[in-house]
């Protein structure tokens, strides 16, 4: 697996309504803990259409991955020009940081917001140049995935797509171990 698409939950889907909710950090952690292991098998790219929460934090662990010198590209592709023009402030300087920071950023379409179709086009784009996806999900309540995950159902059907998953039980893992190596951080929590 050379290139991997990376999405999931948008903040408010997962309660998530503040930047410093400490929940990032855990869900940051996963993320990090899967590509750091899919890099040191070969990945070189990763993708994101860049839309608030999960593909966002991705943006930043992947930033953060390539300080620490490790080889591995990101590429940010929105359906449309100026996707976070509504977006709280907070998120919209996350967006624009990752997208000057990216090693490739480019909309699928060159216009704004038309219909949904621009982000059925996004999730076949997407599929489609990627050797796999990883989403964070939990199955029963799909939320917003539900439209990427049943396009990449689609791509697993037609031949070799894996679709990869970080779940409740991954990130209460992560949370476990993060607390087992600090337990005196947690004492005040």
């Amino acid at each position: 697996m050379k290139v991997l698409t990376v999405t999931g939950y948008k903040p408010m889907e997962m309660n998530i309504f503040k930047p410093n909710d400490h929940r990032i950090d855990f869900i940051k952690e996963a993320i990090k803990k899967r590509l750091t292991t899919y890099i040191e098998e070969g990945l070189e790219w990763v993708l994101v259409s860049g839309q608030m929460g999960v593909e966002l934090w991705t943006c930043q662990v992947v930033l953060d991955l390539k300080e620490e010198d490790y080889p591995i590209n990101l590429g940010i592709i929105p359906p449309f020009i100026n996707q976070d023009s509504r977006w709280p402030e907070h998120y919209q300087e996350i967006f624009q940081e990752c997208s000057m920071l990216a090693d490739f950023h480019q909309e699928l379409y060159q216009d704004e917001y038309k219909g949904p179709y621009q982000f059925k086009a996004r999730d076949k784009w997407l599929i489609e140049k990627s050797d796999a996806c990883l989403i964070l999900l939990d199955e029963e309540f799909p939320g917003s995935t539900s439209f990427f995950l049943e396009e990449a159902k689609k791509a697993y059907s037609r031949g070799h797509y894996p679709i990869l998953t970080i779940t409740p039980f991954d990130l209460e893992e992560i949370v476990q171990e993060i607390q087992e190596q600090n337990p005196n951080n947690w004492n005040n929590h």
